[in-house]
């Protein structure tokens, strides 16, 4: 239970910091630095991820994503009822961060472009955005694929490889999508959004999965071992 609960309050916090900085990344008069912009949002959750990584990583792997628990279960790497379960966990998280980041911001100010940092796609780019979200789930799970890989990983850089791709990642399909690469940062903040962002909530489930699935394909030939002559 206890790597469960890790998952939970990982996720939690990728969600609040990360959708955190979104929502207030606004310039608020008075207040100087305020405006994060695309740079300080994809940093927010990069080192989020850091963080968590060196905290729960040796309690649960620190996935806090269901896209990178379904890579690690079709790797081979963990039973189905564990995964389901990390899954669970890591949507309660995702809640749990943005019932915090919407009491923030129904008892205060704010002037961010976003009341959650909920993910969505313009109007008639929703094929731009389900190979967006796709490609860079497939990157960024590939990665954490490899790079934990007992055989071929580097446990000991980790959560710093990990954190600086999904920075990358944010930097790149922020303007598209906003970037999910996540189902559980998606759902927790559309459904206190509601509206479009609750609407197109199946792209930013669906999506990040398949490339999840790509990934876990790619890695498992790579990992493949030789076959003796």
């Amino acid at each position: 239970m206890k790597k469960y609960f890790a998952e939970m309050l990982g996720t939690m916090v990728l969600v609040l910091m990360g959708c955190g900085s979104a929502v207030f990344s606004g310039h608020i008069a008075g207040i100087v630095g305020t405006g994060v912009g695309t740079l300080g949002v994809a940093l927010a959750f990069g080192l989020s991820v850091v963080a968590m990584a060196y905290t729960i990583g040796n309690i649960s792997g620190c996935h806090i994503n269901p896209a990178i628990t379904l890579g690690v279960w079709l790797s081979g790497r963990m039973k189905g009822k564990e995964a389901c379960m990390y899954m669970l966990f890591q949507v309660i998280g995702a809640i749990i961060g943005s019932a915090i980041i919407y009491a923030l911001v129904s008892t205060g100010i704010h002037e961010g472009p976003t009341l959650t940092g909920a993910n969505t796609y313009t109007e008639g780019t929703a094929v731009q955005a389900f190979i967006a979200e796709a490609l860079f789930t497939f990157i960024f799970v590939l990665v954490v694929l490899g790079v934990t890989s007992q055989d071929k990983g580097n446990a000991n850089m980790a959560g710093l490889v990990i954190g600086l791709t999904l920075t990358l990642v944010h930097i790149v399909c922020i303007p598209i999508t906003g970037t999910s690469v996540n189902p559980a940062r998606s759902i927790g903040p559309a459904i206190f959004q509601g509206g479009a962002a609750l609407s197109q909530l199946w792209l930013f489930i669906v999506a990040p999965l398949i490339g999840a699935a790509l990934s876990a394909l790619v890695w498992n030939l790579f990992d493949k071992k030789p076959v003796k002559a």
